[in-house]
């Protein structure tokens, strides 16, 4: 299957704790942003994989987190040739839930691009 479909099967998840736990403790890449924090490192397979963590403590309301994690999702699938093979987690922060569907979308979209960009001027160096 090519990176280049809109698809999010499971080989582009991150699924198991210690694929979490990699990223957390080898973090290549930090991309911040007031509502949102993603954090990744290069993984050893040919596309990127996404991982969710949505907390109760930012987002009370199990249909916000459902939300923001759809978001997430679907702006990843999108922009997902234009990422490298690294393995990204997003874990939105306090206020997040209170964004728009708009809003939400293009925040994501706009932290993946910033994300490509790190990705790409880090390699050059």
């Amino acid at each position: 299957m090519g990176v280049t479909t809109s698809r999010f099967p499971k080989s582009s998840r991150l699924l198991h704790s210690a694929e979490f736990q990699r990223v957390f403790q080898n973090t290549n890449y930090k991309i911040s942003h007031r509502y949102l924090l993603i954090l990744a490192c290069r993984n050893s397979f040919d596309h990127p994989r996404l991982g969710l963590v949505v907390g109760k403590k930012h987002c009370r309301l199990a249909v916000q987190r459902n939300r923001i994690k759809r978001r997430a999702r679907e702006t990843f699938r999108h922009q997902q040739h234009h990422l490298h093979n690294i393995d990204a987690i997003v874990l939105p922060r306090s206020g997040a839930d209170q964004l728009s569907d708009q809003q939400l979308t293009q925040l994501f979209e706009q932290q993946w691009r910033r994300l490509s960009e790190r990705c790409r001027q880090l390699e050059q160096t």
